[in-house]
């Protein structure tokens, strides 16, 4: 199992624990849930369930085919012959009787997977459960129940934040985050996948950190071959999983994919009213939820450009599989089946490489700290940009705020050699600092700080840069 040390540990440790233990692992489709338990208890699970998709059943008989679904698991588990469930009061009676009737003092492991989709409407599941774990399971020492799920706001309003029976319920939980460049790098070597850094970075542009996706790559084709199978030839795998990946978590599939469509439109994101205003929509409780949802599956990040408040929070895509198939897919009919081999070159790619590489390292600020030897400094971090009136508009990819009293306002450039300063450019970045210097605090030092693939050519001007972070350093 590559990365997830830290999570498998922790699981292992609760399995160890000695007493009754709730854990609740969520986190964006895709990322590996499954599979963290699956590596971590192999052999040593008692019961395991999955929901079964809302998507693929109709809705007038979703409550009874779970029910029977979850009277197969139990019969494959060894459960003696009885009548089926009718509700789920009475599917989680016929578990509690199964455990009890095996149970010789060890540890007994419930594995229930997807388990916001067993909750289909006005079926009672929550209330079912809610008493299986209450009124049964929390009492038992030796019981350790594992829920996963993709709908993470349903795992998070249902379930962490209960406020009613289950509140307080979940003995721990685990956001199970997509991997880093560092992890990728792992797992193509596990794979024995040959891609330099250089094209390493250009796959998280495309792929992210989605082990799922990953696990796609062809070691015998170049990264190029692998995108035009994957997602432009007729039958690609990936070609539809933009569709699936919201209609198989969300609720409101469309309404999801109206806000991510609009954050798609502009790099830096929107405002709350913004979006109201954009997409005609009231500013209530559902755009609420939707927004939560969408943070809490990696979609989307929430927060305020430099210099503003809290009351202009952004809500910015950064999702690397969604910008890249709502860049170069969505909406194109017509599209070649070799269309990244016949364009890896092309203006339009190069780029957008530019804007998706700022999301790359969006996704490793830590690496960026600590290649800067500011780890253990509090930071905040953002994205900056100012036009006003017949004033040249200004924009900084990546401002870091260090409470020692520095700022490293930083460029970040995707290049295929070393990065080389030229006089324009130069007296472009000389001038950056002191717009900055107008709203921050006259304590604050300013260092301009190059991030880059190949890092920086020294000449006359490579001095602007007080530091450079190269690639290879976004892998640590």
């Amino acid at each position: 199992m590559i990365g997830r040390e830290r999570e498998s540990k922790d699981l292992n440790r609760l399995y160890d624990s000695g007493r009754a233990e709730l854990v609740a692992i969520y986190g964006r489709r895709r990322v590996g849930k499954t599979f963290l338990v699956d590596e971590t208890f192999a052999g040593r699970i008692t019961f395991r369930h999955a929901g079964l998709s809302p998507a693929d059943e109709e809705a007038k008989g979703l409550m009874q085919a779970q029910l029977n679904h979850f009277y197969n698991s139990l019969d494959l588990h060894g459960m003696e012959p009885c009548e089926r469930p009718t509700s789920w009061l009475d599917a989680f009676l016929l578990l509690e009787k199964h455990l009890q009737k095996i149970d010789d003092g060890s540890r007994q492991l419930v594995f229930l997977d997807e388990l916001p989709w067993l909750d289909s409407p006005r079926s009672g599941f929550l209330q079912a459960f809610e008493g299986f774990w209450n009124t049964w399971g929390c009492h038992r020492k030796n019981l350790m129940v594992i829920v996963c799920g993709s709908a993470n706001s349903w795992v998070l309003d249902k379930l962490i934040n209960n406020h009613g029976g289950l509140y307080g319920r979940v003995t721990y939980e685990i956001k199970l985050s997509p991997f880093s460049l560092h992890e990728c790098e792992a797992f193509y070597r596990s794979r024995q996948v040959q891609l330099s850094r250089y094209d390493m970075i250009q796959s998280y542009m495309i792929f992210g950190g989605i082990p799922y996706y990953l696990g796609y790559m062809d070691r015998e084709l170049s990264l190029a071959q692998n995108v035009d199978q994957l997602f432009f030839a007729r039958n690609g795998v990936l070609r539809n999983e933009y569709d699936r990946l919201f209609e198989s978590v969300f609720t409101n599939p469309e309404a999801i994919k109206d806000i991510v469509r609009l954050l798609y439109t502009r790099n830096a994101g929107f405002t709350r009213k913004e979006i109201t205003q954009k997409l005609g929509i009231t500013d209530g409780g559902t755009l609420s939820k939707n927004l939560s949802a969408l943070i809490s599956s990696d979609f989307v990040v929430k927060y305020a450009p430099f210099g503003l408040s809290k009351r202009e929070e952004h809500y910015k895509l950064v999702d690397p599989f969604c910008l890249f198939y709502l860049h170069f897919i969505q909406g194109k009919s017509r599209i070649s089946e070799k269309y990244w081999q016949q364009n890896v070159t092309s203006q339009p790619v190069v780029t957008w490489r530019g804007f998706a590489f700022e999301n790359v390292c969006l996704h490793h600020v830590e690496q960026i700290k600590q290649a800067l030897g500011i780890s253990g400094i509090e930071t905040s971090s953002s994205a900056w940009s100012k036009k006003s009136g017949d004033e040249e508009g200004i924009q900084i990819d990546l401002l870091i705020e260090r409470k020692d009293n520095v700022i490293n306002m930083c460029e970040i450039k995707f290049t295929s050699e070393a990065f080389a300063v030229d006089k324009k450019y130069y007296q472009i970045l000389l001038s950056r600092p002191e717009r900055i210097r107008e709203i921050v605090s006259p304590k604050m030092s300013i260092h301009s700080t190059l991030i880059t693939t190949f890092g920086l050519v020294r000449n006359e001007y490579s001095g602007a840069f007080t530091n450079v972070v190269t690639m290879d350093e976004l892998f640590a």
